[in-house]
């Protein structure tokens, strides 16, 4: 049996919703499991989104974005790690399509990729 079973996340979608409500729909998704699946992956704890987003606040939300730049490139080296081909999520990818790339649907860009190394880890993990 399967301990992943998300193995085939809409990156793209997800990043659309959460761009449309500023952030607020990963507030409900990533306690749903994300964000336990994220840290059972990366091997520790990481901040909660909540916490976060509410630092991004006064940030301008530069904190949330520099918060999930982290994790994308951890979880970069983790499929890395797993000899899974890219491309991959990165912190540049996640930084660079959120910030220069904003007015290009840049944020769903950026979610898509993410998701699509954090597919790809789930699946090899799963095979193992």
């Amino acid at each position: 049996m399967s301990k992943y079973i998300h193995t085939n996340r809409p990156g793209f979608l997800l990043g659309l919703i959460d761009f449309c409500t500023a952030g607020l729909f990963f507030l409900i998704y990533m306690p749903l499991g994300l964000q336990d699946e994220i840290d059972e992956i990366l091997g520790k704890r990481t901040q909660h989104y909540w916490v976060a987003y509410v630092l991004g606040i006064p940030t301008m939300f530069i904190y949330t974005l520099v918060w999930m730049a982290r994790i994308a490139e951890e979880l970069r080296s983790k499929a890395k790690a797993l000899g899974i081909e890219g491309p991959y999520t990165s912190w540049w990818h996640m930084f660079g399509w959120n910030t220069f790339g904003v007015l290009l649907f840049g944020p769903a860009v950026a979610t898509y990729r993410f998701f699509g190394t954090l597919n790809k880890v789930e699946r090899k993990l799963n095979e193992n």
